[in-house]
């Protein structure tokens, strides 16, 4: 398959390199030819412009830096919305906005153009090694269609829903990482500032149940996930242990901003009479601010 890959950076050249050893003809495009350096040396040709490159592929992915990247690169002078066939597959492997996907895609219907918003997950390590995810978002004829091509980049490839939603898991993914990263941030500098070594700290994150991903992978699936808040772990409990956190960084002097925040939501949901609960019930008040409710389907 004739495919085109605009973006060959960190991320993007070993997702193109896995396609050219995949057995595909590659053309590459980057506004720096010198990215595209090792893959051209293994067999990949150069583009000089995104629209040229569309309009001779049967496939385009593109994996750029954001949104403004991907919308110069398909909307832009030159760009690939105007260009590609009819019948053509575009794959968007940008950590993009979910806005814009959707508006490039409406575009590239019009002219019978099929879209997946494809972001990936692993970073640089993974896409050279293979040991990715990619969050599919498109209708499922499309996905079907591109599966080949992401299994190829990919070992794990879940399709997320409508065009767009991979997009959405992607960022909200993200936030979450970036979120935790800082709240285990505060807790170790208070922990440390408390008289354990770092090492020590750091290795019990990774063997207790947060390295084990409990929460995700059991607790929450059983509880909040099915609304069902019969007891395993008191809210009356988690209140009881972050609140001793909280005493250690006042007699440390150290600021746990995200901790306290999250203090106030248990004492707010002890407030509505849930102590004996099971503590994840506190996470149902950011549900009523959303006025949404996140549940699993019945098993």
């Amino acid at each position: 398959m004739q495919i085109g890959f605009i973006g060959v950076g960190n991320i993007g050249a070993p997702i193109a390199g896995q396609l050219l050893a995949a057995g595909h003809r590659l053309l590459v495009h980057d506004i720096r030819r010198a990215a595209a350096d090792a893959l051209l040396a293994a067999g990949a040709e150069w583009s000089e412009v995104p629209g040229t490159l569309a309009a001779q592929c049967e496939v385009v992915a593109t994996c750029l830096p954001g949104p403004a990247e991907m919308e110069q690169v398909c909307l832009g002078h030159n760009g690939i919305v105007e260009q590609l066939k009819p019948g053509a597959l575009y794959i968007d492997h940008t950590t993009n906005a979910p806005a814009l996907v959707r508006r490039v895609h409406a575009l590239l219907a019009a002219r019978n153009v099929a879209m997946l918003d494809a972001p990936v997950s692993g970073g640089m390590e993974g896409a050279r090694t293979r040991d990715l995810l990619v969050m599919a978002g498109g209708d499922p004829e499309t996905f079907e269609r591109a599966r080949p091509l992401l299994e190829a980049i990919a070992k794990r490839v879940i399709h997320t829903g409508g065009v767009g939603t991979g997009s959405i898991a992607k960022i909200m993914h993200n936030c979450a990482s970036f979120t935790l990263d800082m709240l285990m941030a505060e807790c170790w500098t208070t922990g440390v500032k408390a008289g354990i070594e770092a090492a020590t700290i750091v290795d019990v994150f990774k063997e207790a149940a947060l390295g084990q991903m409990m929460s995700l992978k059991v607790r929450l699936p059983a509880t909040y996930l099915r609304g069902d808040f019969a007891p395993r772990f008191s809210l009356a409990l988690a209140r009881k242990d972050l609140g001793l956190a909280l005493d250690l960084a006042r007699a440390t002097d150290t600021p746990m901003r995200l901790a306290a925040l999250c203090e106030q939501e248990l004492i707010e949901a002890i407030g509505r009479g849930w102590a004996d609960r099971d503590a994840s019930i506190f996470l149902t008040l950011q549900e009523e601010r959303a006025g949404i409710a996140v549940r699993l389907p019945p098993v």
